[in-house]
């Protein structure tokens, strides 16, 4: 029996329960989150000084610790396509004009693809300016089986694409595989799958007034219930967060860090800028840069905890739309292209 990993899984599900007792109803989600991270940081840090780094107790608990902050992101891989889907399609579907659709469309994706340029100018700015290059950097166990997991389900599929073909295979032509995630592209297939039904609910209700409030009214009643579940879902990111930052504190290792240093400057620097850049975009258009990141706090601490940009779309759509008062159908756009660029 593993007396140090019972006591460990013990502690971890004790300081749960101290963060669900802690978390008064009356706190923000953005406070809840930041208390859950704190907790995440402070019991790896308390993980690495009793054992040590690498340490096979360590490692064997972050097992059991992944049920919370795995589990935690696959249930937000789980709503990631339904979220999408249903709130696409509510919002065409409430337009007015379906012109105004294309609109949206193009003022999104260029925002989208103007921020890209200037993120990899600053990727390639760095990179330079820090002298960086690939040589004495040693591939391990984790990254060799990512790699082939990329090679294997995306790399075949898209590195021999043209421009031409790329944009053709976004077009849907299968939305029940798409929807479940088969293709590299499926959430800008569904984005576009749901954007034509939401179309087509339009002209429904121009042709027949009775049928398109049936339909339009069943639409409604989907994204409120879809948007049930995220909500239900999203009470669970303060454990889920804590869970992972325990995780990835942990299972850190100081000395390959400190060999890394310069990249890791690099990395921080490149962060740092592109914060910038995003805080003068808002200040340009009237936001409070300050306000701004306060509101979007949970999902930034996510995201980097998670390190997964598909499962951070539940909290983004959900940060922008309640927060934020982003309307959802900019929210859901936004959001699931933005995780795909």
């Amino acid at each position: 029996m593993n007396i140090p990993l019972i006591i460990n899984v013990l502690l971890f599900a004790a300081l749960l329960m101290a963060l669900a007792k802690l978390s008064k109803p009356s706190w923000s989600l953005s406070r809840k989150v930041l208390t859950g991270l704190l907790m995440g940081v402070l019991f790896g840090f308390g993980l690495q000084l009793g054992y040590g780094a690498g340490h096979p107790v360590i490692a064997a608990s972050i097992e059991w610790f992944s049920l919370v902050g795995s589990g935690y992101v696959q249930l937000l891989q789980m709503i990631v396509m339904p979220l999408v889907f249903a709130s696409i399609l509510s919002a065409v579907a409430k337009l007015h004009n379906a012109a105004s659709l294309g609109r949206i469309s193009v003022i999104t994706i260029g925002t989208l693809l103007f921020t890209t340029l200037i993120a990899a100018l600053i990727g390639v700015l760095v990179t330079n300016l820090f002298g960086l290059t690939a040589e004495g950097l040693v591939q391990g166990v984790k990254e060799s089986a990512r790699l082939d997991a990329i090679e294997t389900s995306y790399l075949g599929r898209v590195s021999d694409l043209g421009v031409p073909q790329l944009l053709l295979s976004f077009i849907p032509k299968n939305p029940f595989a798409d929807l479940t995630g088969a293709n590299p592209t499926s959430i800008i297939s569904v984005v576009i799958f749901a954007a034509l039904l939401g179309i087509a609910a339009l002209q429904l209700k121009k042709d027949d007034a009775s049928k398109g409030d049936k339909v339009l009214a069943a639409i409604d009643t989907l994204q409120a219930w879809v948007m049930k579940l995220v909500r239900l879902i999203m009470t669970l990111t303060p454990y889920g967060v804590m869970a992972l930052m325990t995780k990835v504190v942990a299972g850190s290792n100081p000395q390959e860090v400190i060999k890394l240093g310069s990249f890791v400057l690099a990395s921080y620097l490149g962060l740092g800028l592109m914060f910038l850049v995003h805080g003068l975009l808002l200040a340009l258009v009237g936001v409070n840069p300050l306000t701004f990141l306060r509101k979007v706090a949970p999902v930034l601490s996510f995201a980097f905890s998670s390190r997964s940009s598909a499962a951070t779309i539940p909290l983004n759509v959900e940060a922008q739309t309640r927060r934020l008062g982003v309307p959802e159908a900019i929210a859901s756009f936004a959001a699931s292209f933005g995780a795909t660029i």
